[in-house]
């Protein structure tokens, strides 16, 4: 089973390994393509983005991989850029558009760090009014694409991350519904395809991967096209749960898009 990964970060971001322990790793793993997509440059992120001084590094060292396991896998160096990055990706192979963050009183608040954080979050800024949060959440998403002009969409519905077993919110609820749908519908237009990301899964947030399954069938009924991704921040977790994942989009009968299909031939 040949395999690809293109959702990958390394130490030059959040991710705990060096570039070539990841390649190394992906060589074990029988895997002909690997892509990274460490965190591009946002002002505002200092703990988890490429330090500016560091991109031409790490674009440098993706490319010296290439050349050195030249014949033996594929690397490509692709970059996850926040919505509210004004970094360029011009040269990039390809661009993953997600959205960590909202932009409220002045501030930008992280959606995903932790639980108590997303809380206090809502707390403060939505009169803690879950519902309110994720709309807002949602809309962002929507310009994710226009803003930064990405090849897939990723983790549609992170705000979803800590709400396994239904902890902050309702997912059947009406206004949840409502909000997500909006984004899939600004979005399905632009042709690019979705995540279907292991992420939360390896670091033990979530029992199923993003998007969420009603989210999932939705988005294929309108022709929705749809990419595996690991988000793996550790060598150990590449292609996490994707043999799993690939039964299940097929019973789904949801599209991987055909550069993936080939990749799992």
């Amino acid at each position: 089973m040949m395999r690809g990964d293109f959702h990958v970060h390394s130490n030059f971001s959040d991710g705990a390994d060096p570039p070539e322990a990841v390649v190394r790793a992906a060589l074990d793993r029988g895997m002909t393509r690997l892509g990274f997509s460490d965190h591009g440059y946002a002002a505002y992120d200092g703990d988890c983005c490429i330090p500016r001084a560091r991109v031409s590094a790490y674009r440098e060292t993706v490319a010296a991989l290439r050349e050195t396991y030249r014949g033996r896998i594929e690397i490509f160096c692709g970059v996850e850029q926040d919505l509210y990055s004004d970094a360029p990706t011009e040269g990039f192979d390809y661009v993953i558009g997600s959205v960590h963050y909202l932009y409220l009183g002045g501030e930008y608040h992280a959606l995903d760090w932790k639980p108590e954080i997303l809380r206090e979050t809502c707390a403060r800024f939505f009169g803690g009014d879950m519902y309110a949060l994720t709309a807002a959440y949602y809309e962002a998403v929507a310009a994710v694409h226009a803003r930064t002009g990405c090849d897939i969409i990723g983790h549609f519905d992170l705000i979803s991350k800590f709400n396994e077993r239904e902890r902050l919110f309702d997912p059947a609820d009406p206004r949840y519904i409502t909000a997500w749908q909006a984004a899939a519908e600004a979005l399905l237009p632009c042709g690019v395809p979705f995540e279907i990301n292991t992420g939360a899964m390896s670091r033990g947030w979530r029992t199923a991967p993003y998007p969420a399954e009603d989210i999932m069938r939705y988005l294929a009924a309108r022709g929705a096209r749809f990419v595996l991704s690991s988000d793996s921040h550790s060598a150990e977790t590449l292609c996490y749960d994707f043999e799993a994942q690939t039964r299940r989009a097929a019973a789904l009968g949801l599209e991987l898009t055909a550069f993936e299909r080939r990749l799992l031939e």
